[in-house]
């Protein structure tokens, strides 16, 4: 017992700030504090968790230091405030009941994998929760996509339902516990229970869903599992048949599918895997990780025909490891929607809209209220990089350099998400997807209230995009709003990759993708911008071509190869279309040519993702794509492990100073390679190089003319492995400081975050 002499001892208060609730913070706090014999007192209050702690001046000390090192693995602390207080002389320590009045600022935390506790006990025969498809702790487990409302305990989450039998409760009530306050604990006796259903939503006789699903995975079978936040379609990836099937019922005929393997060591038969790799799939996240594919006999060849990467993810539910524990190698993990749909979330629903597409559905009773992909990753220049950020991501926060004011941005078109800023904090919505249907457009309202309840705020100051036919755009105009903000779109990619790495101040931008509206009204895309949170300068860009027939030359890029063939050879283009066999009807050769000349439907783009599709269609490898960035995908593949000597371009500089990048040279020297008998791999590797030598002599030109060294890239073809890190060694080693996406998306999924410093700036600075 301590002496009550207050020289002896002090009394200081902690305010833990970030993901310190639901995260098995405060029994944490309990046992360093009993550890290092202090009295007082640990609580929940609306700003995070507080600690007063009471004792000799050094075991407070050691408690300070233990508590950063040893905090509990989903806990995520942003901030710590440390104050002295006068001796109280309380005689033990004691976890207090939550303060709930004032305002909540406490961080929801994001499902999380399944943790080597709960894994051991799940195959334990002598555990209580042997085999039990929903075992969970602290440390893992469901956490937003169960939440009905603010504050995250279980009579606000869809485990309500399930009132905890004697032996959970006490787990639930013993600060020892590693179960204690675990919102979703539950067994066999009191939790959620598995249903096997067949096509038509009636139940299967079994004793063992899981094994009964298991026998019929393992025979060809396409199952709907439920996940975390929703359903999968399910196949052995293993199967040519299945796997085809699968294909044909979803309509999807050629783009990846996502796979789950059983652990690291089978991961590591069918695709290569950096050590950064192995760190990324074994997160608590458990994201989809892009790997490369080595030649293997155990996955079908079509799971992810004509690309060099796999989509690998880690089982993350104890439902998960309980398919892939023994027969099964690997399972096609795919979204289970139908084409620009949501993911399925409800069992009712999945029966409905997917129809025709499963046999049978592995289904459960705890709802899912968070609709919630998995996310998918990637690594390059030895960095883990998001390509889409949700599942095991969202909700959790970005924190950025200033503090601004709060921001609703409503995102683009396409893999869109919404941000919302919060003091220094950017919070994300799950991945939405694009705006093509009804139920997506519904799934984006369902987001707004989603992010208003867990951010609990109501922004009156709105971000879009500056597309007026947008979805995102149209929905601006009708929430409730004092201020809407139109962003352009590159700007917005440029200015989220300078939030993420908490960089102001004027940078030289390179925003690369396939499309966005720009200034003049045309589709911008290859855009070397100088900017800043607030404006930018549109500095140079790649050459302007014609889109024949518009959105119909995106699904035939071979209409834009064509375009880039007048651009370059003129009025003689139509000779070497022809010696290349590139218009599938030759007759109507006159007629496309009018078409171009003419503009008739066909807007012009500056677009890097077009001239890819271009130059894929060129070289014979896609005339057509089935879904987006295929083509693209398709000549990254070839261009592989391939490093072969740059083509010629040019540098137009126009009257009113701007610089145009002329690719015009480089595509006449790849119709001489393909004359000549080249091979598609060289042409597509010396095609990468050439994009990285003009990229780097662009930066050297805006070096010149501003004084400018810091560089962001952003934009979709970004996500090009080849050309990110090109770029990156290319500029790096002319002495450029070059910034890079990580926790958001280079992808339309990141540009909300621009979207929001760039309005939250506007309003601070008055304009």
């Amino acid at each position: 017992m301590h002496s009550k002499n207050s020289g002896e001892i002090k009394r200081t208060r902690y305010l833990f700030s970030g993901t310190v609730q639901g995260v098995g913070f405060r029994p944490s706090v309990y046992r360093l504090a009993v550890k290092n014999r202090l009295n007082g007192f640990v609580q929940n209050i609306p700003e995070g968790v507080v600690a007063e702690v009471e004792g000799p001046p050094a075991f407070v000390d050691a408690f300070g230091a233990d508590i950063r090192r040893e905090h509990p693995p989903l806990a995520r602390i942003t901030n710590i405030e440390c104050t002295d207080l006068e001796i109280r002389h309380d005689q033990n320590f004691q976890i207090i009941p939550s303060d709930a009045k004032g305002h909540a600022d406490v961080h929801i935390t994001p499902d999380s994998a399944t943790c080597p506790d709960c894994l051991q006990e799940l195959f334990d025969p002598a555990n209580r929760r042997f085999r039990y498809p929903f075992i969970n702790c602290t440390n893992c487990g469901p956490r937003l996509t169960i939440i009905n409302a603010i504050p995250y305990d279980r009579a606000n989450t869809s485990m309500a339902c399930f009132p905890l039998c004697r032996e959970c409760l006490v787990e639930y009530e013993n600060p020892d516990d590693r179960r204690f306050h675990a919102e979703p604990n539950a067994c066999p006796v009191c939790g959620p229970r598995l249903t096997l259903l067949n096509a038509k939503g009636k139940p299967v006789e079994t004793a063992d869903p899981v094994k009964t699903a298991i026998d019929l995975l393992f025979t060809g079978h396409v199952l709907a599992v439920k996940g975390l936040g929703g359903f999968h379609l399910s196949v052995d990836a293993g199967s040519i048949e299945a796997v085809k099937k699968l294909r044909s019922r979803k309509y999807r005929e050629e783009k990846p599918l996502a796979i789950m393997v059983r652990n690291i060591d089978q991961a590591m038969k069918i695709a290569c895997v950096s050590p950064e790799e192995e760190i990324l799939l074994t997160t608590p996240q458990r994201p989809i990780v892009l790997l490369k594919k080595i030649q293997n006999d155990l996955i079908s060849e079509f799971v992810a025909p004509n690309v060099s990467n796999l989509g690998i993810m880690l089982p993350y539910t104890p439902l998960h490891h309980l398919l892939l524990k023994d027969r099964l190698t690997a399972l096609v993990m795919t979204s289970a929607n139908r084409v620009d749909e949501p993911i399925c979330t409800g069992n009712r629903e999945a029966i409905e809209r997917l129809q025709g597409i499963a046999d049978y559905y592995l289904t459960h009773n705890r709802d899912i209220r968070v609709r919630c992909d998995d996310s998918i990753t990637f690594v390059a220049d030895k960095q883990p990089r998001l390509m889409r950020r949700s599942r095991g991501y969202v909700p959790q926060p970005i924190r950025i350099k200033h503090n601004y004011p709060c921001v609703l941005a409503l995102g683009g078109q396409l893999k869109t998400t919404h941000c919302i800023l919060k003091g220094r904090f950017a919070f994300f919505s799950p991945h939405i997807g694009d705006m093509e249907t009804p139920q997506a457009r519904d799934f984006f309202q369902e987001s707004l209230t989603l992010m208003k309840r867990v951010t609990k705020s109501d922004s009156l100051v709105i971000a879009c995009d500056l597309h007026p036919a947008y979805y995102s755009t149209e929905a601006a105009r009708t929430l409730p709003a004092e201020r809407v903000i139109q962003v352009q779109h590159h700007h917005a990619h440029i200015v989220s990759c300078m939030a993420e790495n908490q960089i102001d101040g004027d940078v030289i931008g390179l925003a690369m993708d396939g499309t966005g509206y720009g200034t003049d009204g045309n589709a911008w895309g290859g855009e070397f911008l100088i900017a800043n949170e607030t404006r930018f300068q549109r500095f140079g860009h790649l050459q302007y071509l014609v889109l024949p027939g518009g959105e119909k030359a995106i699904r035939e890029p071979w209409r834009i190869a064509a375009s880039l063939l007048k651009t370059a050879y003129g009025t003689s283009w139509k000779e070497t279309a022809r010696q290349l066999k590139l218009i599938p009807d030759e007759t109507q050769m006159d007629l496309f040519d009018k078409i171009i000349e003419s503009k008739i439907h066909s807007p012009l783009s500056s677009g890097l993702g077009r001239l890819f599709d271009g130059v894929a269609a060129l070289i014979g490898l896609r005339s057509q794509v089935s879904f987006e960035g295929q083509a693209a995908m398709e000549l990254e593949t070839l261009a592989t492990g391939s490093w072969e000597s740059p083509y010629p371009f040019e540098l137009l500089h126009k009257t009113d100073q701007s610089f145009i990048l002329d690719m015009s040279a480089a595509l006449r020297a790849i119709v001489v390679d393909l004359e000549s008998g080249e091979s598609k791999e060289k042409i597509a590797a010396s095609f990468h190089q050439t994009l990285i030598n003009a990229f780097a002599t662009m930066m050297d030109e805006m070096r010149k003319v501003t004084g400018l060294t810091r560089v962001a890239l952003s934009g979709g073809c970004f996500q090009n492995k080849i050309l990110l890190e090109g770029t990156i060694d290319k500029l790096r080693f002319s002495g450029f400081d070059v910034y890079c996406h990580r926790q958001v998306p280079t992808n339309d999924g990141g540009i909300a975050l621009g979207q929001a410093v760039i309005a939250a700036s506007m309003i601070k600075k008055g304009f």
